[in-house]
């Protein structure tokens, strides 16, 4: 319902001049500033904890020291582009 509401102001909006129009822009601006707290910044999100993430990771990265991982993946791209290079004429 709400949607078609939206519908039928947009479409009554169409046919206000520029300067009626640039008054209910004001009008809705100021409906949705007098909504927050007089004074008060807009809410932060909230700050995010690391057990939200917990099992993000993907298999990889579990039980493998980090600098093997990386060095183990850099070989293996080394080794990938080598092949590719030599079937390439």
């Amino acid at each position: 319902m709400a949607t078609t509401l939206l519908d039928e102001l947009l479409k009554q909006t169409e046919q206000l001049s520029l300067e009626e129009q640039l008054t209910l822009v004001a009008h809705i601006a100021e409906r949705a500033r007098s909504g927050l707290k007089a004074g008060s910044p807009p809410p932060k999100p909230a700050r995010r904890e690391w057990r939200d993430i917990r099992g993000m990771a993907t298999y990889p990265l579990l039980a493998e020291d980090a600098q093997a991982w990386v060095s183990r993946t850099r070989r293996e791209g080394d080794e990938a582009r080598e092949r590719q290079w030599r079937r390439t004429p």
